[in-house]
């Protein structure tokens, strides 16, 4: 069977009878059979944003949802005209992924303006600008610090050189998983030290840019033996380029990433990548239900946590087939 839903964390599950976002002044939601719905995408170039932007058109009937969906096609600038002209046609509520924590603020703020429930889907905004239980409901997602951290971890665990040479693929600059996948893995890392990250630069999330950073990086640092990348896509563009110069992943460079994709899983069967932490793209059934609890009165967290296993090459094989 397909894993198509998140799990949430039993500390935040809990948390629906302890923590209430509605006594913020946040818009009510109306109890109804229907309701018009806003998904704002960012994006739609890689597996993860199109298995999450499925998720949300295979809930919508089931959830009693006449969805919006749009498209910003990478685009802080559109995705913010994307939820203007939402909130222009009269949308229930919103669920919105920002594709940066800064310039999705209007949005955000806008929506709350027009009196629309708001949730933030597996990246959040500004939270020095923008408070859960304030100026939107929640955030539904991982806890992208605690994911770079488990990559590090990993590796301090499994690594068998003596000396750990590292370039890192950060993701989009200026989004909340890049920014906290970045910590938590250099956190983690520095502890040990038989590491040394000796670069760190943005590949956007992109496989081909992931490839194109890769080669460049592999000129400076011909000695690197560790990729850390942010997501699998761009992972799978390193161990391209990798290959392209002779190198032999999984052997001579060992591969740490994060997402848990169908590709990753089978580098990992392969033997070319070490590990991927899972950031589940399936937010559709997780967001009909804490919708309806929302529009029941019910308390909700300020950021409902969803629980991420590890991919290895203990279990990928086992996953592979619910893969994305």
């Amino acid at each position: 069977m397909k894993r198509r839903t998140l799990l949430i964390s039993s500390v935040i599950a809990g948390a629906f009878l302890s923590t209430t976002a509605m006594a913020q002044g946040l818009p009510p939601l109306e109890q109804k059979d229907r309701y018009k719905v806003g998904f704002a995408q960012m994006e739609s170039n890689n597996p993860w944003r199109i298995a999450e932007t499925k998720s949300f058109h295979d809930t919508a009937e089931e959830c009693g949802w006449d969805l919006i969906a749009t498209d910003a096609a990478g685009s802080a600038a559109k995705q913010v005209a994307d939820v203007d002209s939402m909130i222009a046609q009269g949308i229930d509520v919103l669920f919105l992924p920002p594709r940066e924590e800064k310039p999705l603020i209007p949005a955000v703020m806008k929506a709350r303006a027009a009196g629309i429930p708001t949730f933030l889907v597996d990246r959040s905004v500004d939270p020095a600008v923008a408070q859960p239980g304030e100026h939107f409901v929640a955030f539904l997602g991982s806890d992208f610090i605690d994911q770079g951290g488990r990559a590090a971890q990993w590796l301090m665990e499994n690594f068998e050189g003596d000396k750990g040479i590292i370039v890192q693929l950060e993701g989009t600059t200026g989004s909340s998983p890049a920014n906290d996948r970045k910590k938590g893995f250099d956190d983690a890392i520095a502890a040990d030290d038989r590491f040394e990250i000796v670069a760190s630069q943005t590949g956007d999330f992109a496989r081909d840019l992931g490839r194109q950073v890769m080669e460049t990086l592999l000129q400076a640092h011909p000695d690197v033996n560790v990729v850390y990348a942010h997501n699998d896509e761009m992972a799978i563009g390193a161990i391209q380029a990798l290959e392209l110069a002779g190198r032999k992943p999984g052997e001579d460079v060992t591969i740490v990433s994060i997402d848990g994709t169908r590709d990753a899983l089978q580098a990992i069967i392969d033997g070319k990548m070490g590990v991927t932490v899972e950031s589940s793209p399936f937010f559709g059934p997780l967001a009909c239900d804490v919708m309806k609890k929302y529009a029941a009165g019910e308390q909700i967290p300020e950021w409902v946590k969803v629980e991420d296993r590890i991919f290895t090459q203990d279990n990928a094989a086992d996953h592979i087939d619910e893969a994305y």
